[in-house]
């Protein structure tokens, strides 16, 4: 495409967008196209490179195999081209090629699940789908609540926003936290192939979103479950997982055995 079908490309994005917007959905009006890359439109994902929820959304494109480049936003900075993307400021953030936007780490994954169905990661069948659903819900709400809350956002997240020091009794909680949610995890990966179900879903993805985002800054004890740490080896020894474990922060340097496929 070249750099004038660009242009056209955002006209036409944005009439679709705003169209969209009438019929009462999250996407904005007269969105212009993500990004122009040599004349090409390139989908975009906005991110934060440590965020559990950024990581889901990049596990997922990946192991569809979908194209994408990453845009890291710090989002304490409010940029007003940002919130005209999400006026709630928060990421991940895909914008599409067509103009399409989507925030929230699950809206974006069911979307991607319906639009690309062709690696799906929401289940099969009713049964299976709901399964999904639920550890789903479970990882980003319990797991992320009682234990990613209480220490990747004390010790890292309060730090970029400067907004003191770690809180103890919150670190305390999510240490204790972890101990019974790593337990449940190496149940699951007992009992199931995969912890949904007999194949990597959705719920996978992610459970080591949140558990890789914790492991890079040496919280998560995996003496704690041989199945959780036999099932995130493997998971995170495939290739969508490479990109991730393959970054570093400024500042911040993960454990030896973070990007080590055996340990």
């Amino acid at each position: 495409m070249s750099a004038p079908s660009c242009r056209l490309h955002a006209l036409a994005a944005g009439g679709k967008a705003a169209r969209i917007n009438n019929g009462k959905t999250l996407f904005r009006r007269l969105a212009p196209p993500p990004s122009c890359r040599n004349g090409s439109v390139v989908r975009v994902l906005y991110h934060l490179p440590l965020s559990p929820h950024c990581r889901k959304v990049r596990l997922a494109l990946a192991e569809k195999r979908i194209p994408f480049e990453l845009r890291l936003e710090r989002v304490w900075e409010r940029r007003p081209e940002f919130l005209d993307l999400n006026p709630a400021g928060m990421v991940p953030v895909l914008e599409e090629e067509n103009g399409l936007v989507l925030a929230d780490s699950y809206v974006i994954c069911e979307y991607l699940d319906e639009a690309y169905p062709e690696t799906p990661l929401l289940g099969r069948t009713h049964a299976e789908r709901a399964e999904v659903r639920r550890l789903v819900a479970w990882f980003d709400g319990k797991f992320n609540d009682e234990v990613t809350r209480n220490l990747l956002y004390e010790k890292q997240f309060k730090r970029m926003l400067q907004r003191g020091n770690p809180d103890g009794p919150a670190l305390r909680a999510g240490y204790a936290n972890i101990k019974g949610h790593l337990e449940y995890l190496g149940w699951l990966a007992e009992t199931r192939s995969w912890l949904a179900g007999s194949s990597l879903s959705l719920a996978d993805l992610t459970a080591a979103a949140q558990l890789s985002a914790l492991d890079y800054i040496g919280d998560v004890d995996w003496t704690l479950s041989d199945a959780a740490k036999d099932w995130y080896a493997r998971i995170k020894s495939r290739p969508s997982f490479r990109q991730i474990l393959a970054e570093r922060i400024s500042g911040v340097a993960p454990p030896e055995h973070y990007d080590d496929l055996d340990f």
